[in-house]
């Protein structure tokens, strides 16, 4: 099947005599059985589902669909992106392995790497990927895994996985990309030969801002190593979020679309804007689009908090890519973890706007920027 036709039918058939048009929710804390020979077959691998924490349904629909999309031979939800990025790495690094990680990427996961992770005693070093030299100069005996986002936040750098992998593969080292800004819909990691592909599912997999939840793919075995991680962890995901990720994810490409579409149009109406400092926008992401995503850095002077105050019906969040148009501030939000002189270096100012541009009609948001900028312009 093509992308647009497999972003709908991915889900797993019922059995039964009564079938659904579209698949319950299984809200069980765990399955029914006749007997303990009936249980016993869960062990011997004759039965799918025991205790919810172990698999459910729902949740492997998710991790089935998001893998189908991504090309991958397996998928596993999880209770969020982080958790997702954590089951990821634990199947990979173990007490006394190194890491090498972007510089440029969420505030969320420079936290985890940069601290959590030192208590399993994982080392981490954040590099300019731009600079391949640089990276391969961190590599050590003791390197295991290259991570780094397919489309940076909040900058906005298409990652060149092609290179990326390529030096992977010259020392043997596994890697991992977290694809969440660009979604399958764009960009599609395994394709390069990227080990592991993880999504905070909150975001354009679900849709819809009524979920928290992760994905993580790869192939089977380092799949069922994650897995087990998500399962005696304990990070896994709760039926009805899988349920309503599910559903986000089959309009994921009708959305991805429109998004996209309105966000190139707002990026070229930015640029133009004297209140406008830079524009952040990829352009060569994808054939199908650059992403949903618009960041900008308001010009010198210009008042940040009454740009906020101004922007009407557009929410101010602390996250993205709902269908509605939002904004966040990621000194504020976002890249708050980051010291001040790593977001000095990487360009993450106090007047930088991440704007998550929605599906509303392409000239009321623009009027809505345009109104916001005249209100904050060198006050």
């Amino acid at each position: 099947m093509r992308f647009q036709t497999k972003n709908v039918h991915f889900q797993e058939k019922l059995e039964s005599n009564e079938i659904s048009k579209t698949k319950p929710i299984y809200q069980t804390s765990a399955f029914s059985f006749q007997d303990l020979d009936d249980m016993e077959n869960f062990f011997q691998g004759k039965k799918d589902y025991l205790y919810t924490r172990m698999g459910n349904p729902n949740t492997d629909d998710l991790g089935k669909g998001v893998a189908d999309l991504e090309g991958a031979e397996m998928g596993v939800a999880t209770s969020s992106g982080i958790s997702a990025i954590l089951a990821g790495v634990l199947a990979i690094a173990k007490s006394g392995d190194h890491i090498i990680a972007t510089e440029d990427l969420y505030g969320g996961t420079y936290q985890l790497f940069a601290h959590e992770l030192a208590d399993f005693n994982i080392d981490v070093s954040f590099v300019n990927f731009e600079n391949i030299d640089a990276v391969e100069k961190e590599i050590r005996d003791e390197t295991v895994l290259l991570y780094t986002e397919s489309i940076t936040n909040p900058l906005l750098r298409v990652e060149d996985l092609q290179r990326f992998t390529e030096l992977a593969k010259k020392y043997g080292l596994k890697t991992m990309v977290d694809n969440t800004f660009a979604t399958p819909y764009l960009i599609r990691p395994h394709e390069y030969e990227v080990d592991l592909v993880v999504h905070s599912a909150t975001k354009y997999i679900g849709g819809h801002s009524d979920l928290s939840a992760g994905v993580l793919t790869g192939n089977r075995e380092l799949m069922e190593k994650a897995k087990s991680k998500v399962v005696h962890l304990g990070s896994n995901l709760g039926p009805f979020d899988g349920w309503l990720a599910t559903r986000g994810l089959k309009t994921l490409s009708l959305r991805m679309e429109k998004q996209c579409r309105n966000a190139s149009v707002l990026a070229e109406v930015l640029r133009d804007k004297p209140q406008v400092k830079q524009v952040f926008y990829p352009k060569h992401a994808s054939d199908k689009g650059n992403g949903a995503i618009v960041t900008i850095d308001l010009a010198d002077g210009s008042d940040v908090y009454e740009f906020f105050r101004q922007l009407d019906w557009v929410k101010v969040v602390p996250t993205l890519a709902g269908v509605e148009t939002s904004v966040t501030y990621p000194v504020g939000t976002s890249h708050r973890p980051l010291p001040e002189e790593t977001r000095e270096r990487l360009g993450v100012t106090a007047s930088m706007v991440r704007i998550s541009v929605g599906i509303e009609d392409e000239e009321d948001i623009i009027d809505v920027f345009n109104k916001a900028l005249a209100s904050a312009e060198f006050k």
